[in-house]
């Protein structure tokens, strides 16, 4: 069975009992590791086990911004060239082939992308389009997207100087500040993962985030960091950044 050359790190809070991507992985025989508060870490352990488990400095940061910067000084301490970084609410993944969806194993899917990252010097992020945007398109996706975004399953290049930053878009935002400085992105469509929707699960910073008018200073704060590069527009019947 192939597992990732990688570390693969779980940013999790508040989702103990229900981290989807911990499961699927722990099923899988993917090595990982939980990213949690210390409040925490006794409920993650007991679930997860406690060799699982990296418990961050500190607490109560109102999103996860932090905890992935933290991440990416751990996996250079560690001397790796690049790490994973997953959100907690990946289930599945699959692989396209020949216009259908096959559920495949997550450490053939993560090595995949290694391997095809590291050919090249430039590429700054990597990651698996969402399964939700496969379907329907099957027939005419070329195996991969450069210079887009990649968002939820990423695999970051350590030694880009980038960190990220803001309170919203953490992801949107790091995409657009390594292209701007002319790094490559890719999102494999060869390959995509199962999630759930943003503000579908309990837990995370859903509350801090998004209640309110959240959707509308997400966008709105984007747009502030990119003028002329990012709009936001009403989509989808809400507040949506527009790239």
């Amino acid at each position: 069975m192939l597992n990732p050359r990688y570390p693969v790190y779980i940013p999790s809070k508040g989702r103990s009992e229900k981290c989807l991507t911990a499961k699927w992985l722990s099923k899988e025989g993917v090595a990982f590791r939980l990213v949690v508060e210390p409040q925490e870490a006794a409920a993650y352990a007991g679930e997860f086990g406690a060799e699982r488990i990296l418990i961050l400095p500190f607490r109560d940061r109102g999103s996860v911004i932090p905890a992935r910067n933290w991440i990416k000084e751990h996996s250079k301490f560690e001397g790796y060239e690049r790490h994973w970084q997953l959100d907690d609410n990946i289930c599945s993944c699959y692989r396209l082939w020949g216009g259908k969806r096959i559920k495949c194993n997550a450490g053939i899917a993560l090595r995949v992308a290694e391997d095809f990252s590291d050919r090249y010097e430039n590429v700054a992020i990597a990651g698996m389009a969402y399964d939700m945007f496969i379907i329907g398109h099957r027939d005419r996706l070329p195996p991969f997207y450069v210079n887009v975004h990649v968002y939820s399953c990423c695999l970051i290049l350590n030694s880009i100087p980038h960190v990220w930053r803001g309170k919203y878009n953490e992801d949107t935002d790091l995409c657009l500040q390594v292209l701007a400085d002319g790094w490559c992105t890719v999102l494999i469509n060869a390959f995509s993962v199962k999630k759930k929707m943003t503000m579908t699960m309990a837990g995370g910073n859903t509350t801090e985030l998004y209640k309110g008018d959240g959707r509308l200073r997400m966008a709105r704060s984007l747009e502030r960091l990119w003028p002329g590069v990012v709009k936001t527009r009403r989509r989808f019947g809400r507040p949506q950044h527009v790239v």
